[in-house]
Formats: structure tokens, sequence, C-alpha cells
């Protein structure tokens, strides 16, 4: 799956379950999500849910940083990471 198409699935999750059907615009791909208030320490749960089903992946617990969780860009290339297969485990 090519990382435009990871990142419009998880736009519209966000916008589906955290922003509640908001226009495309209303959360940018390098917006915080905790910054923004978008998604609070509850929604990272639901959210990593959402990743592990979707793209069916399994998302450590070490893996549960801002660095990986805290932008649609990061989760796309956290999830392309782990697609790809950089030795890391999926389900």
């Amino acid at each position: 799956m090519e990382l435009a198409e990871i990142k419009a699935k998880i736009r519209a999750y966000i916008l589906e379950s955290f922003l509640y059907g908001g226009s495309d615009d209303a959360v940018a791909d390098d917006d915080s999500f905790l910054e923004k208030g978008i998604i609070d320490s509850t929604g990272i749960l639901e959210l990593v849910g959402f990743i592990e089903e979707t793209f069916s992946v399994k998302v450590a617990d070490e893996d549960l940083i801002p660095e990986n969780m805290d932008s649609i860009n990061k989760l796309g290339q956290f999830i392309t990471g782990k697609t790809v297969g950089y030795g890391i485990s999926q389900v």
C-alpha cells in the first residue's frame, strides 16, 4: 500500500472518529494530534486498534511515542516502515 493511500485512510478515520465528519482540511498532515487537542490518551488507544486492524501491523508498547503516533505524516511513515518489513514483527 502506498503512503498516500495509508495517509488517506488515517485522515478519514481521524475525521470520522475524532472530528465527527469535519472537512478534509480540518487537520493538516503535520498537525500534532495532542497539541491540537484532536486525540487524547484514550483516543491513542482507539487509534492503535484502528492501525492494527486496518493495516495488519502490531503496535508494540515501545512504538507508542509521539515520533510515531502524533500526526498523519508520522503515522504514515510508521505504518509504511512496519508493512515494508524492517525487521519489525507484523500481526
